[in-house]
Formats: structure tokens, C-alpha cells, sequence
């Protein structure tokens, strides 16, 4: 149980809270039991330590009310959505006699001594939290379970969870799985298609090979077109010399 000093406000209005929280305290609410709804303030700093805790909300807790201390456990947060810092908490009163019902965090205790992880298994979590039904005196911070023993298949039922006297699940109609030892899975990713990788320099290669084969075919066609010129021209004739008449004497 832990102490947490608080201290009576008069005011609720939004900027005396405002001026509240500027000066390091958090406005709260107190109800519950035969008492009136009580409005309270409690330093930040102090109940930082166990407000971000996952037992906060199970958590018994002795307020010091200005020098009158009252039991009582926190019911509810509210945070800034901005800067995510607590803007202020609901307590309720701890009536002995009366029964609660909350949710109380699962703790597995006992992980090397199961022979069902040693071998390789896996921890499936069902419940992280299981919601009780406690008498005020008696609330758990938590719930432990025992791992050791526990093999590849085995079910972890609320049933072989020891809870403390006079607590008991608010599910009463099943006995239901909290965790499982489960086996590993491996699951092995296709093996994708080898990449024909082209030779380095093949394909510079290859087209410097084409374009000299396509010069060589220009070239080639170039000397026929040469040749197929010369054989359609026809030989020039060769006009005969026509022979002067002699002098006459």
C-alpha cells in the first residue's frame, strides 16, 4: 500500500484547475461509501512514480487528507491528448465489507523452468488482464502464474491460477485459458526464380558486333549496285576513220 498526501479545494472552477495543474498538482475527485463526493488535489510528482503502472487502477492506495487518512483505490485517469500528461483521477473509497470488481494484470513468473520454452515454444498470452471480484480488504495487485513444468501444448487455465481468498473471475460459466505453451513456427519466406545474369561486356560485344556486320552489309551492297552499273552500260562504239581522197597530180 502506498501513502499519497492530498489536499481539499474549494474551487472547481476550469482556471483554478488550470492554475493547479501550472503549479505541479493534479485535481482529483473522492466518492464512494457513506461519506460526499470530495474534491482533492495531489502533487504530480509523487504519484507520477506509480500512475503510468499497469496495477494503478487496482492499486490500493491511503490518501492523507490534510491529516485524515481514507483507503481507497484509483478508478479513473484522464489525460491531455496533446501533451499526454494526467489532467486528472477519480478515487474511490475502500468500504470494508463491500466487494469490487477489477481488473487485475496477469505476471508469469518461472520462464527457464519450462521445459516447453527451453525446447523452443512460445508464451501465447490470452489474458493480460483478468477481471475479479475482490472483497475490499483483500485486493491482489496481481495475478501470478506459475510456468514451471509447463510443456509444449499445455493450457494455462484460470482454474490453476491460485487467487486469494474470496476472489474469484466474474466469468463463472467456463473455466477459461489465460495462456498457452504453444509450438514455434517457422515460416520460410518462397525461394525466388534465379535472374539469368548477362555476361559483363556480352551485350556492348554483341551490338559492336552488329553494327560491323551492318557496315559490311552497306559495304556489300554498295560493290553490287557498282557492278550491276557497269554491266547495264553498254561499250561506246568506236566510229571508223574515214580515209582522205589522194591529191591529184
Amino acid at each position: 500500500m502506498s501513502d499519497l498526501k492530498a489536499t481539499k479545494r474549494d474551487n472547481t472552477s476550469t482556471g483554478s484547475n488550470n492554475k493547479l495543474r501550472e503549479s505541479g498538482s493534479i485535481p482529483a475527485i473522492l466518492y464512494g461509501g457513506k461519506d460526499p463526493n470530495q474534491n482533492i488535489s495531489v502533487n504530480k510528482k509523487e504519484i507520477s512514480m506509480i500512475i503510468n503502472s499497469d496495477t494503478f487502477l487496482s492499486k490500493v492506495l491511503e490518501l492523507d487528507i490534510d491529516g485524515k487518512k481514507e483507503k481507497v483505490i484509483p478508478r479513473d485517469v484522464a489525460f491531455n491528448v496533446v501533451s499526454e500528461e494526467p489532467i486528472h483521477i477519480d478515487f474511490m473509497r475502500i468500504v470494508s465489507g463491500k466487494k469490487i470488481i477489477l481488473e487485475i494484470p496477469v505476471k508469469f513468473i518461472n520462464h527457464p523452468d519450462s521445459p516447453g520454452l527451453k525446447r523452443g515454444g512460445v508464451l501465447n498470452i490470452v489474458r493480460r488482464k483478468v477481471e475479479l471480484k475482490c472483497p475490499a480488504e483483500t485486493i491482489p495487485d496481481e495475478i501470478v502464474v506459475d510456468l514451471a513444468g509447463t510443456d509444449i501444448g499445455t493450457s494455462i487455465k484460470i482454474s490453476s491460477v491460485k487467487l486469494p481468498e474470496s476472489v474469484i473471475p466474474t466469468i463463472t460459466d467456463r473455466d477459461f485459458v489465460v495462456a498457452t505453451v504453444a509450438a514455434p513456427t517457422v515460416i520460410k519466406e518462397p525461394e525466388k526464380p534465379a535472374e539469368e545474369t548477362p555476361v559483363e561486356g556480352a551485350e556492348g560485344e554483341a551490338s559492336a558486333e552488329g553494327a560491323e556486320a551492318a557496315k559490311e552489309g552497306d559495304a556489300a551492297k554498295k560493290d553490287e549496285k557498282g557492278k550491276d552499273g557497269a554491266s547495264d552500260k553498254k561499250p561506246e562504239e568506236k566510229k571508223p576513220t574515214e580515209k582522205k581522197p589522194a591529191d591529184k597530180k
